[in-house]
């Protein structure tokens, strides 16, 4: 990405010498009427950029040199505007990234298409419509345009071929700037009319919402959602926040928005026509009848816009929105006319297949016959052809840019011109060729430019070049022509070079050199992830969840409710009601009322069945609690011993990291996420201490977890060890040893691969170097742990999908592994794993935010039908992907195959099973990864850590027949990309469903969030009862007390063998007339102020309530009254704990202060300071007299007062008293 404008400028000055390069900008210029309609230019990849750069500069020129009779004559629209189309989402992104290079940033946009097909009954995503209707505002209105005039617009076929409701450019963005002046009501209602989600807490693109005078609003063209602080109704200030923990971002270098811009966020918005068309069309289409109910009662509906024909005006060719006179280029326009038809066929079959609905049931969405429904095609992808007529209709040249030359006396009918330039070619990483045959160039005067991705590989080719004795210069930008002679190095991303003989120019880009590019996406500059503090896990319980409360037991949940304060005055306090088992028989359940600041001591339970309500204050609860003790405690004994043999071992202590580490992070393509930084800080602080590192990596399916393996992996070679990487299965291996070499291409490491795949001869060479050292990283499966297997320095073991291996691999490893930095990863951790994690004997880091861009997985469940399957093979084979087809039967797979072969003849099916020879096996992957074929008809063999990022579409055959973690794993199969992934479970339709099958799939298609392994984890354990979660005798202590109270038993009798057992805080009861509470109207919603509740309780030093406190002025603003109170009262309760004080509370007249056993000094101070003050040591305790603003005739303090003169009395009675184990 180009911060600093075009970086390649003096590029094309030289490049115009070329005659032919020159008449394309001179061809432009001409008006519509002379200018010719099909241009056909044909040149490399590398020129396309430089070329729509050109056209786009023709004409501007074209509209300066008519002068005055243009700015009268095109008075029916801006500037004329280049249209860029593609074949596909992926290289306009592409390619609006290299215009970056040629023309300033902010007059190339990118207009993508929807990930849905147009009738499909599911929205696009609201960023990528953010994203459209800018680009479509722009065009309309290029004066209200902040970022200067479009000039050029890349957009894919899909996007350009489908038509849009009319009027899209007048839709208004809300637009806010810090100063203005604006009714709070009137944004607010503005927000919800550009259809945007109000939400008690913002957690996605296209969701605001409201807390007293603070709005948070999450564009769906923004990293990061906005906080807006009004002051009345003036905006006083915005900041960016975090999602992950809602607080505004800090970090250096953050420069937070001083204006907000929100598109609206859905191509249709609710008015009051569409309501009332909504309404007269239920009759007519009865298949849709429940979404169009809802759009007549004015609510947004998902996948509403596959009726937008009907409920709208008109619909209008997206090329309608272009200025006269603008130019429409087709980029490869062969392959672009296949992906037109393709789509056409395939949205027909949708319609057909109504497929959108089977997952709920309905009936076929569309009665094709009707009269609604000629209108609802209306909204079908266009041909190419009819497109091209719509636009020279329009007065829009149609030109096209191809790779492959054309014969220029051939084609009379047609202008071709070829520009005589040729791709670069390809050295693959061989550097010694590659310094030679460029140093001859540059000795005969050639004009070299070398354009990288990013600052790291343009410093190491400078380097090279040096090194090489190749004149070389660093330049930030080519501003000035390239020097003959002279290689000049720069960053932009440009993707592909070219070299044109005849006037000895050449660019060439990191692909073009080392044969790779840095991966998929550019790391772009803004997308810094924030650094989180504390997850925001708004703490949700519903009337009836089953919660444990320490002292009492398993309760129910009823309410959150509000009580006046004891001692009179208006305070108020809130408590959470909890319902218990009765005392009496028959009688009602007995409550407790659990003030809010003692929500530390509530947790939700997770276990088995439904649990037994516990007695209050019987012995019940206490036996059931101490049995678990006394259970936990032998468990904790066992597990300590084999950590202990860990903690005292010594091991290596890593260096500090390299500028090399640095380099190698920074190449990395994807933005990392904030959960990945912290994973790889801990890592590396782990590996520099002297302690040998245990660490397990939790986190789900394509959360990023094997970039933190290689920068691990780097870590330790860079210092001269060596790592070995366990994984399952072969086909693991290989992926991994593709990511790691690509990863590590360019720096002076040896990965080598050990599996079944490797012959007998290359796993004898991998091992000799792996003995000898010559081998830095070695990949592989269990060939890694046999006894013949020596390494030469082991620094650091990975160990992949650690839930995989059994117990006699794990005992083979720590064999190995006394002294060696260890490093697990895992999805679904395996529950004796999960249990040791949670209870913190090994160190646990924990993936839990998505990747930028991801999206979860689409999944659907329903009954096989072949129309289905077709259909959905067909979509994906549309956007260029791949399909899993999992069939677990070996017997049948074959016939399968053929099936799906005669379904969608023009796939090509391979199959995939166990039985096939392991070399046959390993080529079908190989294949398939490469993209050789489009559906992989294959056994659950894909379900461990194959990582293909081209497959979204996966179906599974059968699906009633998995488990839970399987179907799991399997769906992370897909969607690692940045496309849309859909994932199909789909079970026979002539066999009814079993219960537990049924509750399965029904599991899986809910939690379809990203991140939900976890959730699922749980929900095993739930389904199968927590029997075999860690072994027989402890399943029942677990449904006993519940999964956390467990998990946090076992924590405790591990830090007490351990001899560190943090003080218990014991329970405090404070009750003085305060009015401490959260506001409705400043919390709004019972789960925030949980929430809210929750982080205060469990805030045990000043610190820490400083903390919480900064967060709620972040999020909630000033803290009113009764918050202030709150946060004083959690103070007052750290103080009265150091003075070992469990309880203070209103009695009658009286405070009561307890325990309390005073020496006799104490007792005469209390009498002097407090008269009237009584010691009960039969209480243990002491009670002093109400305090009163005056002696006779005052009134009771309160508040804040009241607060101060108890703080009072502890620092002068108990503060130095020597504290009584009482």
């Amino acid at each position: 990405m180009s911060l600093n404008g075009p970086s390649l400028t003096g590029l094309r000055r030289v490049l115009a010498e070329d005659a032919s390069f020159a008449r394309v900008q001179a061809e432009a210029s001409r008006p519509f009427t002379v200018r010719s309609e099909d241009y056909q230019i044909s040149a490399p990849a590398g020129l396309r950029a430089a070329l729509l750069a050109e056209m786009a500069d023709g004409l501007a020129a074209g509209r300066t040199s008519d002068g005055g009779a243009s700015e009268g004559g095109a008075s029916d629209g801006g500037a004329p505007v280049v249209l860029a189309v593609t074949a596909t989402g992926r290289e306009a992104e592409d390619l609006a990234a290299a215009l970056g290079a040629f023309l300033p940033a902010g007059s190339v946009a990118e207009f993508p298409s929807w990930e849905t097909l147009p009738h499909e009954r599911l929205s696009p995503r609201s960023d990528t419509v953010g994203r459209r209707l800018s680009v479509l505002r722009r065009l309309a209105h290029p004066e209200a345009a902040g970022g200067g005039a479009l000039r050029v617009v890349v957009a894919p076929v899909r996007a350009v071929v489908q038509p849009i409701v009319a009027g899209l450019g007048e839709l208004v963005p809300v637009t806010l700037s810090v100063g203005q002046e604006v009714p709070f009501g009137e944004v607010v209602k503005n927000l919800a009319a550009a259809a945007y989600a109000r939400v008690d807490m913002v957690t996605r693109r296209g969701e605001f919402a409201v807390r007293g005078g603070m709005l948070d609003v999450f564009p769906p063209t923004e990293d990061h959602p906005i906080r807006v602080e009004f002051f009345g109704d003036e905006v006083e200030q915005m900041r960016w926040f975090a999602v992950a923990d809602q607080r505004s971002l800090t970090a250096p270098g953050v420069h937070h928005p001083t204006e907000l811009h929100a598109p609206p966020c859905r191509e249709i918005l609710i008015t009051p026509s569409v309501m009332s068309r909504a309404a007269t069309l239920k009759a007519e289409l009865p298949a849709a009848a429940d979404m169009l109910e809802k759009i007549a009662g004015g609510i947004a509906v998902e996948g509403m816009e596959s009726l937008a024909p009907v409920l709208v005006d008109s619909m209008v060719p997206f090329l309608d929105q272009f200025p006269a006179g603008s130019i429409s280029v087709v980029i490869e326009p062969e392959k672009v006319r296949t992906r037109a038809h393709d789509l056409a066929a395939t949205n027909e079959e949708f319609l057909e297949a109504a497929w959108s609905t089977a997952s709920d049931g309905g009936t076929a969405p569309l009665d094709l016959s009707s009269a609604a429904s000629a209108a609802l095609h209306s909204a079908s992808f266009r041909s190419l052809g009819e497109t091209r007529s719509t636009a020279l209709a329009h007065g829009v040249s149609w030109w096209s840019i191809t790779s492959l030359a054309s014969d220029e006396e051939l084609l009379p009918e047609i202008d071709v011109l070829n520009l005589h330039a040729r791709e670069p070619r390809g050295y693959q990483g061989d550097v010694a060729e590659m310094m030679d045959f460029i140093g001859s160039h540059v000795r005969e005067q050639w004009r070299i430019v070398v354009a990288t991705e990013g600052p790291g590989p343009a410093q190491r080719l400078a380097e090279l070049f040096h090194d090489n004795d190749i004149p070389c210069a660093r330049v930030e930008s080519l501003d000035a022509e390239p020097q003959p002679g002279l290689i000049e190095v720069t960053t932009a991303a440009v993707g592909r070079g070219f070299v044109l003989d005849r006037l000895k120019v050449a660019l060439l880009t990191e692909a073009d050199l080392l044969g790779r590019t840095s991966a998929g996406s550019t790391k772009d500059m803004r997308k810094m992830p924030s650094k989180r503090r504390n997850a925001v896990d708004p703490l949700q319980l519903l009337a009836g969840d089953f919660v444990v409360h320490e002292q009492h037991g398993i309760g129910r949940f009823v309410e959150l409710i509000q009580r006046k304060v004891a001692g009179g005055g208006d305070g108020v306090r809130e408590y959470l009601v909890l319902e218990y088992a009765p005392s009496k028989r028959g009688a009602p359940g007995d409550r407790l009322f659990v003030p809010t600041d003692q929500l530390d001591q509530v947790t939700r339970y997770v276990g088995g069945d439904t649990p037994v309500l516990s007695k209050m204050g019987g012995s019940d609860w206490a036996s059931t609690k101490s049995k678990a003790r006394k259970a936990v405690k032998e468990i904790a004994g066992e597990l300590i011993r084999l950590y202990s043999a860990r903690m005292a071992s010594r091991g290596h202590a890593f260096g500090p990291d390299t500028p090399w580490q640095r380099e190698l992070e920074e190449a990395f393509p994807y933005v990392e996420t904030p959960d990945q930084l912290t994973t790889i800080n801990e890592v590396k602080a782990d590996m520099e201490r002297e302690i040998p590192m245990d660490r397990l990596v939790s986190g789900d399916v394509g959360y990023g977890k094997t970039e933190i393996a290689v920068r691990a992996a780097f870590k330790a070679v860079q210092d001269g060890k060596q790592v070995a990487v366990l994984v399952p299965t072969t086909l693991l291996a290989q992926q991994h040893y593709e990511t790691f070499t690509e990863r590590f291409s360019g720096f002076p490491l040896r990965v080598k691969p050990l599996s079944r795949f490797q012959g007998a001869k290359e796993a004898k060479e991998t091992a000799e170097g792996v003995k000898t050292g010559a081998v830095d990283v070695v990949i592989g499966t269990h060939r890694l742990l046999s006894k013949d297997f020596e390494f030469k320095d082991l620094g650091l073991v990975i160990v992949d999908e650690e839930q995989r291996f059994g117990v006699e691999h794990k005992e083979a490893l720590k064999k190995m592994r006394t002294n060696v930095d260890v490093l697990a990863m895992s999805a679904t951790p395996i529950p004796r794993t999960l249990e040791m994690s949670l209870t913190g004997i090994r160190e646990t880091s924990t993936l839990a935010t998505p990747p930028e861009e991801r999206h979860p997985v689409l999944t659907y469940v329903g009954p096989y039908t072949d129309k289905q399957t077709s259909a959905a093979i067909r979509r994906e084979l549309m956007r260029e992907g791949q399909v899993f087809f999992v069939h677990n039967r070996v017997s049948t797979i074959e016939r399968t195959a053929a099936k799906i072969r005669e379904l969608v003849p023009e796939a090509r099916v391979e199959v995939a099973h166990g039985k096939m020879s392991e070399s046959r096996l390993e080529q079908i992957i190989v294949d398939f990864w490469e993209k050789r074929f489009d559906v992989l008809v294959c056994t659950t063999i894909i379900e461990t850590g194959l990582d293909i990022s081209n497959a979204n579409t996966l179906i599974v055959d059968g699906a009633d027949k998995y488990g839970l973690s399987q179907l799991h794993q399997l769906r992370g199969r897909v969607g690692r990309g940045r496309e849309r992934a859909y994932a199909y479970f789909l079970y026979p339709s002539e066999k009814p469903l079993g219960e537990v099958a049924l509750e399965r799939l029904k599991a899986v298609a809910t939690h379809n969030e990203l991140g939900a392994g976890m959730q699922l984890a749980m929900k095993d354990l739930e389904i199968r009862g927590a029997g075999n979660l860690l072994g027989g005798e402890q399943s029942g202590h677990i449904q006993g007390v519940g999964f956390d109270l467990y998990i946090r038993l076992v924590g405790e009798a591990v830090a007490d063998y351990r001899g560190e057992a943090e003080e218990k805080a014991a329970e405090m009861k404070i009750e003085l007339p305060v009015n401490a509470h959260l506001p409705h109207d400043y919390v709004p919603g019972e789960r925030l102020r949980l929430e809210a509740y929750r982080k205060l309780a469990a805030a045990l030093s000043n610190e820490a309530i400083d903390e919480v406190e900064a967060e709620l002025v972040d999020r909630y603003g000033e803290l009113p009254l009764p918050a202030k109170n709150l946060v004083a009262v959690a103070r007052f309760r750290v103080g009265a704990r150091e003075a070992g004080l469990t309880d203070v509370a209103l009695q009658g007249n009286f405070i009561k202060f307890s325990p309390a056993q005073l020496p006799e000094s104490k007792l005469m101070r209390l009498a002097r300071m407090y008269p009237g003050s009584q010691a009960k040591p039969a209480l243990d305790a002491v009670l002093i007299p109400k305090p009163k603003t005056a002696r006779i005739g005052g009134r009771d303090l309160q508040d804040a007062e009241i607060l101060a003169w108890a703080n009072g009395v502890i620092e002068a009675i108990f503060s130095d008293a020597p504290l009584s184990v009482g």
